[in-house]
């Protein structure tokens, strides 16, 4: 099982940028895909969770209104649209599979991990 972040970068603040997670060898059929981050010197926290059974999306309160989680026509892939960025949303950003999003914002809850992407909001 793998899960590949990607899609970060630099921009500036009040851009957005799109990140990507792609897995192969787990069915999404069994599992949800959750966004976490993690700024320097803070604990990783919940962004975001889709299950992909009803396709119900959740947010954290920081990100909610300028965040947009979903599904991909691509198959095994899932999207985080991120708006109106601000130099806060600044972190390295991990997508993670949990069996559902119940209790998404708890970091064990959470089978597989991908490799974290680097968001930089900066002028």
């Amino acid at each position: 099982v793998q899960l590949q972040a990607s899609g970060g970068g630099l921009v500036q603040p009040g851009g957005s940028l799109r990140l990507s997670c792609v897995n192969s060898g787990l069915s999404l059929d069994y599992y949800a895909i959750g966004w976490f981050r993690q700024a320097p010197g803070k604990e990783r926290e919940g962004v975001s969770c889709i299950s992909r059974s009803d396709l119900t999306t959740y947010y954290a309160d920081s990100v909610k209104g300028r965040f947009i989680i979903s599904t991909g026509n691509v198959k095994n892939t899932v999207y985080l649209q991120m708006n109106s960025l601000k130099p806060e949303d600044t972190a390295v950003y991990y997508c993670a599979a949990p069996r559902s999003c119940k209790g998404w914002l708890q970091t064990l809850r959470y089978d597989f991990w991908g490799q974290g992407t680097l968001v930089t909001v900066s002028s």
